[in-house]
């Protein structure tokens, strides 16, 4: 995300009016709520995280442990353990 110059965008008096709450502080103003994306629909990051869950999933139901999962993915137990719980719900 690049920077502004308020200036540049907004008229005169509410830049000043803003300046005189956080005069020179950078400042993020965010979307309004019904114009905000969902987590991950810019990247592929869900997409992935959805197929390495089956993955785990399907290694899972061949008889993988749990242990043996969290070694092979680099993570902890308990985060396998939430995975197979919801996938096991999807299915």
């Amino acid at each position: 995300m690049a920077y502004q110059n308020a200036f540049e965008l907004l008229p005169e008096e509410i830049v000043k009016e803003i300046q005189k709450y956080v005069n020179g502080t950078v400042l993020y103003i965010p979307r309004k709520p019904k114009d905000r994306l969902p987590w991950g629909s810019k990247t592929a990051s869900k997409e992935m995280l959805q197929r390495r869950n089956q993955q785990i999933y399907q290694e899972y139901q061949m008889g993988k442990s749990t242990r043996e999962l969290a070694g092979s993915y680099y993570l902890d137990i308990k985060s396998i353990q939430r995975i197979i719980r919801t996938m096991k719900k999807l299915c």
